[in-house]
């Protein structure tokens, strides 16, 4: 079974384009499920963002009873959207211990992403993936 995250990789490898790949990645951000307007809180801001960005973590139980992560989000900005969706992808339904040890930049090098984002929103993507690991990292230490 391909998964969401292998799908994405090979649909950006599709496109040559910059300008194609950056539309995808605004596709991706309208497929972000809607955060309920009471979400779109200071609590669920992410700090280091140049955009408007909020995330939304929610931990339950693993089959083993470790903390099972999932995250809405969403953004201001078109891309940054995208970005959200990418991240989120790969980080919810995750138990902690996968989501701390997991590397999102692995995935933007794949992508090209890393060197086609400005450093703002390289600095907003860390910093989302920062707030997601120290979510997983708090949950692991409360469980």
């Amino acid at each position: 079974m391909v998964s969401k995250i292998d799908e994405i990789i090979e649909n950006f490898e599709l496109l040559d384009e910059w300008d194609d790949r950056y539309r995808y990645l605004i596709e991706l951000g309208r497929e972000l499920e809607p955060l309920d307007e009471a979400a779109h809180s200071e609590a669920n801001k992410v700090r280091g963002c140049a955009s408007q960005v909020w995330l939304e973590t929610h931990v339950g139980s693993g089959p083993g009873g470790e903390p099972v992560l999932s995250f809405k989000g969403d953004s201001d900005a078109h891309i940054v959207r995208g970005l959200v969706y990418l991240i989120l992808t790969l980080y919810s339904d995750r138990s902690a211990p996968e989501i701390v040890s997991t590397d999102a930049q692995d995935l933007f090098q794949r992508l090209g992403l890393d060197a086609h984002l400005t450093p703002q929103r390289s600095n907003g993507v860390r910093s989302m993936v920062e707030r997601i690991k120290s979510d997983a990292r708090h949950a692991m230490a409360t469980a």
